[in-house]
């Protein structure tokens, strides 16, 4: 007789135990072979009646929240959805003709404590086909008889992501979807991995993994326990459901724990209207944690307003596009006549702007003299101007522009509200003291390493270069054409000697840039991931004159038509005014040429209408180069875009996520 199962029912024996004993749920027992809802309608009433709601009240609720579940006719995400809205809103109902609505909440978001936690255990549920597709969840945890949580556990020697597999299957429409509907988090465990957690329909690669290395339970040896007490307190669980889920057009998602410890620590600061430095490095999920910590601000604070103040154009549509991608209303404004109008009133909650209509110009990166000028201007201000409300201002890429006049003519509109800075930029030591000067002391790191650790993002490598400066090296020749002769015959190796003119060429010349592409050439035949199509590379220039260069070299190469440039330079045919001095090309009338053609390849349209469509040609580059591995081989950015100066944040973050 097979142990195997023997020793996951010990595991699950002692979760259900932990859930009991140390964690205070109730036990609703060994429910297989039963036929189990995700919504007990018998618990949820006799919790309602405690809570001293009427029959009818009772009545109607229910019928609503059980519509909103099964209705089928709508995808798991938009039940969910809607399933989320009437546990964390409440359900509006109508006690009786010509009466006012009122709200029945189904759970008692204040009091914790004073809501059912329950666990049952083989929770079978029919499926699709009660004979084939019936399924049965190791542990499911209710909130007032209402299933929202799942987990599936497996023994040590197995991997969490066979229960993370099972957790998906389960989703599917074949199997036990309806039961999901319901469902906030989606989890899988085993004692040598510990836990990982999602949401519905979250891919399998995109689970978490908490880590929070202080509190009570820190100390705890077995990791899968540690873990459970961590997320599944009763208090921290529902926190974490109503305080850090987002439905991002879409995409349902759930906060890391950087993003928690960053919005609770903000909080506390808030609290003490206290402002500072949240630093999360790039691609931890910044622009989530500034969401979540809005919506606090705006739901926990009386007159809660919150402005988010950027310094680029597009990290202004970036923030408009991620608040209203989660179903967040956000203003945006259009200059600094409609800031002051819209901070002088009360409609708009939350606003975002740049930080340039504060007096500066977008290409005045410090913004002195446009300070001074704003400085000034403060005296023709309305006479009953006084920002309204309690207002709360981010300033995203703090590191950047928030020093000197500049920040005096924030602080003198904003003369009471809270400044926090985001950035997840490395601060030089100079930039460091700035920063801390302007908007005060850290609230919450989360630095690189720890972030490399967690697997949040990848790790950086650094690999020193000896770039060959003549031909001199036939190693390096015998090298190419080994590389690129392997397997082939005659006729095809005759084939390639058409190419090695250019190689040559490029070999051949002493221009740095030159020899710096003939090495990168070298990766892309000989480097596993980049020769084998599913890589792509990238090439930091010290200029956008200097990227343009790189880019007409790599076009007389194979990497014709698999290569772009990424900067913050928008093409316009008022570059070339004034340019031609009938010497030859300056580097602006250069800049435009290269421009122009690349566009024309990218869009295969003639140069002048390519032009046209230059603001949605970096959302074209990121996608094919994000998602179309080997459709482009190498991206050519500036070396500021790497730093963070005009980088767009998705885009480093993507970047940074990439294997």
């Amino acid at each position: 007789m097979s142990s195997v199962g023997q020793i996951e029912k010990r595991t699950q024996a002692r979760v259900v135990a932990l859930f009991q004993q140390r964690l205070g749920y109730d036990y609703l027992g060994d429910k297989t072979d039963l036929d189990n809802r995700n919504i007990e309608q018998a618990l949820l009433t006799a919790w309602l009646v405690k809570q001293k709601v009427s029959e009818t009240l009772i009545a109607r609720a229910l019928h609503e929240l059980n519509r909103v579940a099964t209705d089928t006719s709508k995808s798991l995400y938009d039940r969910n959805r809607e399933v989320y809205d009437l546990l964390r809103y409440g359900v509006k109902v109508q006690p009786g003709m010509g009466e006012n609505r009122v709200t029945v909440w189904l759970i008692d978001w204040k009091h914790p404590q004073n809501n059912h936690f329950a666990i049952a255990e083989e929770v079978t549920v029919k499926g699709a086909d009660a004979k084939a597709s019936t399924k049965r969840p190791d542990v499911v945890i209710y909130v007032n008889g209402i299933a929202l949580a799942v987990l599936e556990l497996k023994r040590s020697t197995v991997s969490v992501a066979e229960g993370i597999r099972q957790n998906l299957d389960n989703q599917k429409k074949e199997f036990i979807q309806p039961f999901f509907s319901t469902m906030q988090w989606v989890m899988a465990g085993n004692d040598t991995e510990g836990l990982r957690y999602a949401t519905i329909e979250t891919p399998e690669k995109y689970y978490l993994r908490w880590v929070e290395d202080t509190g009570s339970y820190a100390g705890e040896a077995n990791l899968l326990d540690r873990h459970l007490l961590q997320v599944c307190d009763k208090a921290r669980l529902l926190e974490l459901i109503h305080d850090f889920v987002v439905f991002d057009a879409g995409t349902k998602k759930l906060c890391r724990q950087n993003q928690y410890f960053g919005v609770k620590a903000a909080q506390e600061f808030i609290q003490r209207r206290e402002g500072g430095i949240i630093w999360h490095t790039q691609g931890s999920g910044k622009s989530l944690t500034m969401v979540w910590l809005a919506k606090w601000i705006r739901e926990n604070r009386e007159g809660g307003r919150v402005l988010i103040i950027t310094d680029r154009t597009e990290l202004d549509e970036q923030i408009e596009k991620v608040f209203k991608g989660v179903s967040e209303q956000i203003d945006r404004t259009i200059s600094g006549a409609d800031l002051v109008t819209k901070l002088n009133g009360t409609k708009e909650s939350l606003m975002c702007s740049l930080v340039h209509k504060f007096g500066g110009k977008e290409d005045d990166a410090a913004g002195d003299q446009g300070a001074k000028d704003f400085i000034e201007s403060l005296k023709k201000l309305p006479p009953d101007f006084k920002a309204k409300g309690d207002i709360y201002v981010f300033v995203d890429e703090c590191h950047r522009s928030q020093s000197g006049d500049l920040h005096k003519a924030m602080k003198a509109l904003l003369p009471n509200a809270v400044f926090i800075g985001f950035t997840g930029t490395p601060l030089l030591k100079a930039d460091k003291q700035k920063s801390i000067e302007v908007f005060g002391r850290y609230i919450h790191t989360y630095k690189f390493d720890q972030a490399v650790r967690e697997g949040v993002v990848l790790d950086l490598r650094y690999e020193a270069r000896d770039i060959d400066q003549t031909l001199t090296n036939t190693a390096k020749i015998d090298q190419w054409f080994d590389a690129n002769t392997k397997g082939l015959n005659d006729l095809a190796k005759a084939q390639l000697k058409q190419k090695w003119g250019t190689m040559q060429r490029v070999l051949s010349s002493k221009d740095r840039l030159s020899k710096i592409v003939a090495d990168i050439l070298m990766d892309m035949l000989t480097k596993p991931r980049l020769m084998d199509g599913h890589g792509n590379a990238m090439l930091v220039a010290g200029s956008i004159y200097e990227a343009c260069k790189f880019y007409e070299l790599f076009a007389q190469t194979v990497l014709k038509g698999k290569c772009a440039i990424v900067t913050s330079y928008a093409p316009s045919i008022a570059d070339t005014k004034g340019e031609t001095t009938g010497a030859g090309e300056t580097d602006n009338l250069q800049k435009y040429a290269v421009y122009s053609q690349m566009l024309a390849d990218w869009f295969s349209e003639p140069p002048e209408k390519a032009i046209s469509k230059v603001e949605t040609f970096e959302t074209q580059v990121k996608k094919k180069f994000i998602t179309e591995p080997g459709q482009m081989k190498l991206l050519i950015v500036v070396d500021k875009l790497l730093t963070g100066f005009d980088a767009p944040p998705r885009l480093r973050t993507r970047l940074s996520q990439r294997a």
